[in-house]
């Protein structure tokens, strides 16, 4: 069957009229729990726990206003000004080990769901849309023009399409899946990692992969779709300076 951007093309999908639209279903919800004494859910406690939420709701849209002056202020900033590059990647990130640096520009959907332990790198461009938690270990080191993604759009186009609001105001429906980044771990330039995707610890990714399953400890991944290489070994050790 072809399939066309039309709710009413989806064969039996067709029962899904405007009267029983998510939309609906969602406000009888409401009033049903508005009447038994439970407290509707916030967007945000539905986007955190990956459940179909507007990103349009007026929390939400201030939140993502609040980081976006932060990263702006940040990616404006000279080479003269480290301090206040750290004071304002500690206000955008949720929390952060004893040292971070991302060289400029940086972008986040909220910062406040991304999470990074000790001796934190990033390299040029990295984007966080951390609509869902974003853990990152210690000692982790981010290649430039790294992607580090959450949301997840509805495939079907009817779920997926802009709709409006009782307000006027245009919004669509999204869900997010949470990404674990282990300690020791090294995403190469281009690097992006899917939503629902943890990294084992002391691995590697090379470049340009797309991560989209889970990877495993102690190992060099890397290709679209990223799989495991080989593992990682006493062989790849480097005679340091000193050593």
């Amino acid at each position: 069957m072809t399939i066309h951007h039309d709710k009413m093309a989806y064969g039996r999908l067709a029962s899904l009229t405007d009267e029983f639209s998510l939309e609906r279903l969602e406000a009888m919800a409401r009033e049903l729990s508005e009447e038994e004494g439970e407290k509707p859910m916030r967007e945000y406690d539905k986007m955190i726990a990956g459940q179909l939420y507007n990103p349009a709701d007026e929390e939400l849209s201030a939140m993502r206003r609040r980081v976006r002056l932060l990263f702006g202020e940040y990616n404006r900033t000279t080479e003269d000004e480290q301090a206040r590059r750290t004071e304002l990647l500690a206000q955008m990130f949720g929390s952060h080990g004893s040292y971070f640096y991302c060289e400029p520009p940086v972008r986040f959907d909220y910062g406040v769901n991304t999470h990074i332990g000790d001796n934190f790198f990033s390299n040029f461009n990295l984007v966080v849309l951390d609509c869902a938690p974003v853990h990152i270990g210690r000692q982790c080191f981010i290649g430039p023009n790294v992607s580090i993604v959450t949301p997840v759009h509805p495939l079907l186009a009817c779920d997926r399409n802009m709709r409006q609001g009782p307000n006027g105001q245009k919004f669509d429906y999204e869900y997010a899946r949470p990404i674990t980044i282990e300690d020791n771990v090294w995403l190469a330039s281009n690097v992006v990692v899917c939503g629902g995707v943890t990294i084992g610890h002391d691995t590697v990714i090379g470049a340009g992969s797309v991560v989209t399953k889970d990877i495993p400890s102690g190992v060099f991944a890397a290709g679209n779709p990223c799989r495991v290489i080989r593992p990682l070994s006493e062989k790849d050790k480097m005679r340091l300076p000193n050593e």
